[in-house]
């Protein structure tokens, strides 16, 4: 058996960040993928996504200058093959270099299929074992197979895969999902969107710059109903703003693909039924954990009725079988399923397992960004949140427009402050152009329980977008220039 002291199972953000990490701390580690390092984010999710985002951002600059700035600019059209292509390149560029941070860290990386065996043993399949079981390492009947086994711990980084409907089956170009939507043939006229989440709003946003008829379902009462409810009402009306038809408390009742397109019937929240046809319809209803072929049970593990692998030490992110650890989408939550949580899970997971002191993972502080047009960025609690957990607290927003560089964006936006009352920061709330660069200043405040004074007395570049959070801060702390 082939011996090492981490074995990690997924290649994806959390999976690759931990053995980094494991391995700048001296430990020998082994990461098995069976796809491509670096997972859904990087191949099917937040890179090629931001750079289509990207693309579609120049796409709404050319309309803003022809139409608010009387620069005369025209489009031609969008050459998607082009745009496929400088995608793809950022994709592969950034591919190389997880491949060559993990060579130059001294990971040894294996393409395959993990299965567990025990609570730190791994037999591998696939391209990566030894072919024909006559190899050094290879299992006893077991053709191609590859037994591993992990003197110090076993991390589980196996990630998720897009929830689909029942009846609703993805075909990859008229019923599509978040892993495939941008990798669908050409530019689709009209599209479908079911999912008022993240991932449904940006893709909403995306095709409505690219020219699409857009119409985004959301069965909740508001769009991002995770984000406060402020966040959602500018976020909706800047969504309608620019032409999509925003339906939330909307369910789907049936669809039909058709040969040019689905017709899909939606009940809307006052219980009316309307007839929606596109070209293309994309779910985006959520994700769910991967853990097929994985074989838990022999670990002494099991999912809970989500398919998540709960911790039983959040802390360390440790199973209840001791030495066996989760990172990623496969943990339920608290986790958030971002890319950014993972890189801080990786960490925390190589560092416990190095022996190293290392802080628990604290999930209020960590921001959530929707990068739509506008875009929004959070961190820490809602309004309602605060709220339902006992905080007395008090609130104040400013519109960005109130300030000269919001009018400079013309995109309208705002920015809310949650606080104690008399006390710390619990929430902070952008909706608008780029908030998405400006919420890390908003984490250090939640994560490090400052209260208002303490932001206050630090000055806020003028003119920039970040003058209205520092305002909010202001008015909080008695000092507000152009708030009563």
């Amino acid at each position: 058996m082939d011996s090492s002291d981490v074995i990690v199972i997924g290649g994806g953000t959390g999976g690759y960040s931990t053995a980094l990490r494991a391995a700048a701390l001296g430990l020998e580690v082994v990461l098995v993928e069976r796809d491509k390092v670096g997972g859904t984010c990087l191949h099917r999710g937040c890179i090629p996504s931001k750079a289509m985002l990207h693309a579609a951002e120049l796409v709404d600059g050319i309309a803003e200058a022809r139409e608010r700035w009387g620069v005369k600019a025209t489009l031609d059209a969008v050459d998607w093959s082009a745009l496929v292509a400088t995608r793809d390149d950022i994709v592969a560029r950034n591919h190389r270099g997880v491949q060559a941070h993990l060579a130059h860290a001294g990971v040894r990386v294996i393409a395959g299929n993990a299965r567990l065996t025990g609570p730190r043993s791994v037999r591998v399949t696939g391209p990566g074992a030894p072919g024909g079981g006559t190899g050094p390492h290879s299992a006893p009947g077991q053709p191609g197979a590859l037994e591993l086994s992990a003197r110090r711990g076993l991390v589980l980084a196996t990630g998720s895969r897009p929830r689909t409907l029942p009846g609703l089956e993805p075909d990859g170009r008229r019923v599509v999902t978040s892993d495939d939507a941008l990798f669908a043939p050409g530019l689709p006229t009209s599209v479908l969107v079911l999912g008022g989440g993240a991932i449904g709003v940006e893709y909403a946003s995306f095709h409505r710059s690219l020219g699409a008829e857009v119409t985004l379902v959301e069965a909740a009462d508001r769009i991002v109903p995770l984000e406060d409810a402020e966040v959602s009402r500018h976020l909706t009306r800047g969504l309608k703003k620019r032409g999509i038809d925003v339906r939330a408390g909307a369910r789907l009742l049936d669809a039909e693909v058709l040969g040019d397109g689905v017709r899909a019937r939606v009940r809307g929240a006052r219980g009316e039924t309307v007839t929606v046809e596109a070209e293309r319809l994309l779910v985006a209803v959520g994700r769910a954990p991967v853990t097929d072929g994985l074989d838990v049970a022999a670990a002494g593990l099991a999912t809970d009725a989500r398919g998540f692998v709960v911790p039983a030490d959040w802390d360390r992110l440790e199973t209840a079988v001791p030495g066996v650890h989760v990172v990623g989408d496969l943990l339920p939550p608290p986790s958030l399923g971002l890319a950014h949580a993972s890189f801080a899970e990786g960490l925390l997971v190589a560092e416990t397992l190095a022996g190293v002191p290392s802080a628990p993972v604290d999930y209020a502080a960590v921001p959530r960004v929707t990068y739509s047009s506008p875009q929004t960025a959070a961190v820490g609690l809602s309004e309602a949140e605060a709220r339902a957990r006992g905080h007395e607290v008090e609130t104040s927003s400013m519109p960005l427009t109130a300030v000269a560089k919001g009018m400079v964006h013309g995109q309208g936006g705002m920015v809310k402050v949650v606080r104690e009352t008399a006390g710390r920061v619990l929430g902070v709330h952008l909706v608008g152009p780029h908030v998405s660069e400006m919420i890390a200043e908003s984490q250090l405040v939640v994560g490090w329980d400052a209260e208002p004074s303490d932001v206050a007395r630090h000055v806020h570049p003028h003119p920039t977008l970040s003058e209205a959070v520092g305002e909010v801060f202001l008015t909080l702390a008695g000092r507000g220039l152009h708030q009563s």
